[in-house]
């Protein structure tokens, strides 16, 4: 018998419409108790919207809402920092 393969996770960045693996994107969750937070674990539960990492990706998903859309809330001032300050340390 042959090994399975496991098949890996795609995900489509919420600005940038490209789609990459689940583990090279950026995950962002909001909770049950509507909280939205980042998820680096990839694993919490709730709806979650992947960006690629790229600064003008991330700004972009920011000033048109695309997150916000992608998650059907109100994206936090302070999530929106620890965004910007997350894709700047990637650069």
């Amino acid at each position: 018998m042959m090994g399975h393969e496991r098949k890996v996770p795609i995900r489509t960045c919420v600005s940038c419409r490209e789609s990459s693996e689940k583990k090279r994107l950026i995950r962002i969750v909001r909770c049950a108790d509507g909280n939205v937070v980042i998820d680096p674990s990839g694993k919490m539960p709730g709806r979650g919207a992947y960006l690629c990492g790229a600064k003008k990706c991330t700004d972009s998903a920011i000033k048109m809402n695309k997150l916000g859309r992608a998650l059907r809330c109100e994206i936090p001032e302070r999530l929106k920092e620890e965004l910007s300050k997350l894709v700047e340390n990637e650069q």
